[in-house]
């Protein structure tokens, strides 16, 4: 059973690494970078511009997708489906 998130499927045997993220920008023009959700939320706060918050895939070291929302409720939401969908593939479903 593939995994789904928006419109890309996963093989789960492939993912390597599957976690959320914020994005935030880097000062140096639109450069953004990836920091932990406990980064932002403790130390980050009013001292990095937050452009979203992402869901990240690595396929090995390659080959990495992200799926960007722009609220932490969207983002949690998908992360909830991909639960769900995990859950079903484990049980059997």
């Amino acid at each position: 059973m593939l995994i789904k998130i928006d419109d890309k499927e996963f093989d789960p045997k492939d993912i390597t690494q599957l976690y959320p993220a914020a994005v935030i920008k880097t000062g140096e023009g639109d450069e953004t970078t990836q920091v932990s959700m406990k980064w932002v939320e403790n130390e980050g706060k009013d001292k990095v511009e937050l452009v979203g918050y992402a869901i990240y895939v690595h396929l090995g070291e390659e080959n990495i997708y992200e799926f960007i929302y722009d609220t932490k409720e969207e983002m949690d939401a998908v992360s909830a489906q991909i639960a769900k969908q995990i859950k079903h593939r484990r049980d059997g479903r």
